[in-house]
C-alpha cells in the first residue's frame, strides 16, 4: 500500500509499506516516521485528525505529522 506522510510546514513524502516494515507483523505509525527521520518523542501522527498511536498499525493511505519540537 502506498501511504502520503504529510508532515505540516516541511512537505510531504510518498512511502511504499512494505519498504519501511520492521520485524513486527505489520508496519506501524513508528515505522513510516523512521522512513521519514522523525521521532515518534517529537511528533503527533494524526488521521483524519485525530491522533493516533505510534505503535498502532497503520490502516490509512493518508497521514499527517504535527511537528511539536523543532530545532535546536
Amino acid at each position: 500500500m502506498r501511504v502520503t506522510v504529510d508532515v505540516k510546514g516541511e512537505g510531504s513524502h510518498e512511502l511504499e509499506l512494505e519498504e519501511v516494515a520492521t520485524d513486527a507483523p505489520e508496519p506501524t505509525y513508528a515505522d513510516l516516521l523512521r522512513a521519514v527521520d522523525l521521532s515518534p518523542h517529537e511528533v503527533s501522527v494524526l488521521v483524519d485528525g485525530r491522533p493516533v498511536p505510534e505503535d498502532q498499525p497503520v490502516e490509512s493511505e493518508r497521514v499527517t505529522v504535527l511537528r511539536l519540537i523543532k530545532g535546536g
